[in-house]
């Protein structure tokens, strides 16, 4: 998938795409297309089953020391890019790359009985034209993998280009046992810039993470840092945690990294980022999402489609530092927008996909309603700053236009170490369990009688809700134009309460809408914001 987050240079309010590392939803589609195949069915060079050993390089010693080492060392030179691959490579078609695929055959501790886990490599070349190093580590000692081209299968229909030594790895891809013993699943793929994604038993792959976020949507241009390096540790059968290390460099910065991964539903990985920063770096984002939102029932009227939503995330979802939740659905505007939640000490925050049946999409191809959340939850005190949330317009559902992070107040100063750690959890709905109830859908569109827009927001059903509704108090809000004071339904099909309300804008180019249901003096749902714009 395409990102619309804007390149060095580029003009974030002009749509355009972002950096080569950003993978297209058609390659994405095609990624997915070939790991859904059974282990060995690519195998055509080789035996079926039978592992082929990758070429390793010698013994080198390896603990999280040296790496911290090694990237505080780095960000105290200059900043010295990678040799790409050659332009053969780097000029491949998506077609072309697409037909040229990892023999599974070859994964690194296939058919090894005591190692839980086989890891397969991608080949640079298109949207990956620097090549990364990958090298697997057991005792303390790391071997780096040498690249060898006999490790990919290809059709025909591949074009006889240059096997030189400017060719790599760009990227890896994870894979276990988790449903069936012998059956070896994708669970998270680590390629392209600092993109990584991971999936709970039983998603599809949609919305992504990042290492670090630098400058983004700024009118410079964002800055895309690298994951360089990778250290594999060999997991062994008693321990299921599944275990990889990664240095990351750009222009501003370099950084330590740790990400300890637990499959299941959800997945889970717990994430130590150690930044080393070149320059002050006064607009960072930690523990950033990038995902897409083209369309829903709240700005439905916009796209003539034959689906009912297209998106694979549907809302930014916020647990303050004072224990307040905050809904926030996402929107696809017409210019470029920028919302910071400020904060001390942020719970939790993260990217949702509630929407969760198939009807809601009608999709058989894209199957959106399987698309996971992810939940990003600091292990210790980040102190002062904002949830940020950019939304990018999108026309098409090809671009990931909409991105979320942490940004610390204070800037990250050079000369020091900044680690921050937190959990990381993928899933079909890995939100925290708060008390209170959560918006199952929104619907904004105009009033069929008299003026204005009507807003209605649909709540989980809940024994906390009482039979009469009316003892329930209605908080609505508007930063500008009227908006009415509401009216409180039970919803037939989800037996939770519907809130309606009108609104009208008059002049406003955009209004800030605000709305929480409370009984006595307990809140009864979650905070409902939205960003309302012409």
């Amino acid at each position: 998938m395409q990102s619309l987050t804007a390149p060095a240079g580029s003009n974030p309010n002009l749509g355009e795409s972002g950096p080569p590392d950003m993978l297209r939803r058609e390659f994405l589609i095609g990624l997915i297309a070939l790991t859904a195949a059974p282990s060995g069915a690519h195998a055509s060079s080789t035996a079926l089953n039978q592992p082929t050993l990758l070429p390793l390089g010698q013994s080198e010693e390896f603990s999280l020391d040296l790496l911290s080492a090694m990237a505080r060392q780095m960000a105290e030179t200059d900043y010295q890019p990678r040799t790409p691959v050659n332009n053969a490579w780097r000029n491949l078609s998506y077609d072309d790359y697409v037909s040229i695929w990892f023999n599974e055959n070859y994964a690194l501790w296939r058919g090894d009985a005591e190692t839980p886990l086989e890891v397969d490599l991608f080949t640079a070349g298109l949207y990956y034209p620097t090549p990364i190093q990958v090298a697997v580590v057991e005792n303390g000692s790391a071997r780096r993998v040498g690249f060898s081209f006999d490790a990919f299968d290809k059709t025909d229909k591949f074009p006889d280009i240059p096997i030189d030594d400017t060719l790599g790895y760009s990227g890896i891809r994870l894979r276990a046992e988790i449903e069936k013993p012998g059956t070896y699943q994708e669970f998270s793929v680590f390629q392209g810039a600092s993109y990584f994604r991971a999936i709970g038993t039983g998603n599809i792959y949609g919305l992504s993470a990042r290492g670090l976020a630098i400058d983004t949507a700024s009118p410079a241009g964002e800055e895309f840092p690298d994951f360089t390096h990778f250290w594999i540790e060999k997991p062994t059968r008693d321990n299921p945690v599944f275990i990889v290390h990664a240095l990351l460099d750009s222009e501003s910065c370099t950084g330590a990294y740790t990400f300890e991964i637990e499959t299941g539903e959800p997945l889970s990985m717990d994430v130590k980022a150690e930044i080393f920063p070149r320059r002050p770096l006064n607009h960072v984002g930690i523990a950033p999402l990038t995902s897409m939102f083209q369309f829903d029932e709240t700005n439905r009227n916009r796209f003539d489609d034959f689906r009912p939503a297209v998106h694979d995330s549907d809302g930014l979802l916020i647990l303050n530092g004072n224990g307040e939740k905050i809904w926030r659905p996402l929107a696809n505007p017409k210019t470029l927008q920028i919302s910071a939640f400020q904060d001390r000490d942020p719970r939790g925050f993260g990217l949702m996909q509630r929407a969760r049946a198939f009807s809601d999409f009608a999709d058989l191809e894209a199957l959106y309603h399987r698309r996971p959340g992810a939940w990003i939850e600091p292990k210790e005190s980040w102190g002062e700053g904002a949830v940020v949330l950019v939304e990018i317009p999108t026309e098409e559902e090809v671009f990931d236009n909409i991105v979320s992070y942490w940004r610390p107040r204070q800037e990250l100063q050079p000369g020091q170490s900044h680690t921050m750690t937190y959990k990381l959890i993928w899933g079909a709905s890995p939100e925290p369990d708060v008390d209170v109830l959560s918006v199952l859908n929104t619907r904004i569109g105009k009033a069929a009688f008299g003026d204005g827009i009507i807003v209605t927001i649909d709540y989980e059903a809940g024994t906390i809700v009482p039979n009469d509704l009316t003892q329930i108090e209605r908080y609505i809000s508007a930063s500008t134009g009227e908006v009415s004071e509401g009216v409180l339904q039970t919803n037939p099909e989800t037996g939770g309460p519907r809130l309606a309300f009108r609104f009208i804008p008059g002049d406003a180019e955009l209004i800030e809408l605000r709305a929480q249901l409370v009984l006595g003096d307990k809140r009864l749902t979650e905070v409902w914001l939205y960003r309302w714009t012409a």
